[in-house]
């Protein structure tokens, strides 16, 4: 089963490799990384995506909290969030496939952000399967290039009646 962490921690050199080693000094796949700092530059806000049944996340929060540096886990799997991911494709754009290719951009509401004579390159932004989807739409006409940040996720706040 797909889990979504995140994890506060310190902004200090070295921890993202400790958090990552943690990973594979226990044979555990991280499918997804993205990090970055938050509102306070000294803490960093990493968004980790794994698979595995419950007691193996269960092992992977505890393993993390045992990190010096890492101040707060959760699994936000289990709640509402809202996650994003963004994606930059290379996509070929000869002169009969311009239309469809804009179309279908269109349709996703993402954007050309770069043009050659014979390819877009083009951003979209969303859940994965947003993600996915365009690809699949895409890749007949002829994907040449696909660079993925990875999802970031933030749990919703719970609503007040």
């Amino acid at each position: 089963m797909k889990h979504t962490l995140s994890v506060l921690l310190q902004n200090k050199p070295g921890v993202l490799s400790r958090v990552t080693g943690l990973f594979s000094g226990r044979g555990f796949n991280i499918e997804s990384l993205c990090v970055a700092e938050t509102l306070d530059p000294g803490i960093s806000c990493l968004t980790l995506v794994t698979r595995g049944d419950n007691s193996i996340i269960e092992q992977i929060t505890k393993q993390l909290h045992k990190l010096i540096d890492v101040i707060k886990v959760s699994d936000i799997s289990d709640k509402e969030y809202v996650e994003r991911e963004m994606v930059l494709i290379r996509v070929k754009a000869e002169s009969h496939t311009r239309a469809e290719v804009l179309r279908i951009i269109d349709i996703f509401r993402g954007k050309v952000v770069d043009v050659s004579q014979r390819s877009y390159a083009i951003e979209v932004t969303g859940p994965a399967s947003k993600i996915q989807a365009i690809i699949d739409l895409l890749r007949p006409i002829g994907i040449k290039e696909i660079i993925r940040t990875g999802t970031i996720a933030m749990a919703r706040v719970a609503k007040t009646k």
